[in-house]
């Protein structure tokens, strides 16, 4: 009994880590723009950024800071993980529409 009590409580831990929520920020994309254009996130954690494209155009959401692109067509949502990383800041960018789309996450 006491084996299957320990097993039954190992395995509600696994489950309860192995299933926790990963933190989500929004981020939309309008008049190719990123708002918000800064984005605070926790320090060593990862995290899945939502972002809503509210443009009839895609955009290209893209960070060579923390290695990530995707193609998001207009009016489309993506998610995009993110993670973890270390204190400091981040840059991300619409490569369709650079001059305008810049944003960058902060990391705390």
């Amino acid at each position: 009994m006491k084996k299957l009590l320990a097993v039954t409580a190992l395995f509600a831990l696994i489950s309860t880590s192995a299933f926790a929520e990963t933190p989500e920020f929004n981020i939309s994309i309008k008049d190719h723009k990123f708002n918000p254009e800064t984005v605070e996130i926790p320090v060593d954690t990862k995290v899945k950024l939502i972002v809503k494209n509210e443009d009839k155009t895609p955009e290209e959401f893209e960070s060579h800071d923390f290695k990530r692109e995707k193609v998001i067509p207009g009016g489309t949502t993506a998610k995009i993980l993110v993670g973890p990383l270390k204190a400091g800041e981040y840059k991300f960018f619409g490569e369709f529409n650079p001059k305008t789309a810049q944003g960058k996450l902060v990391v705390k």
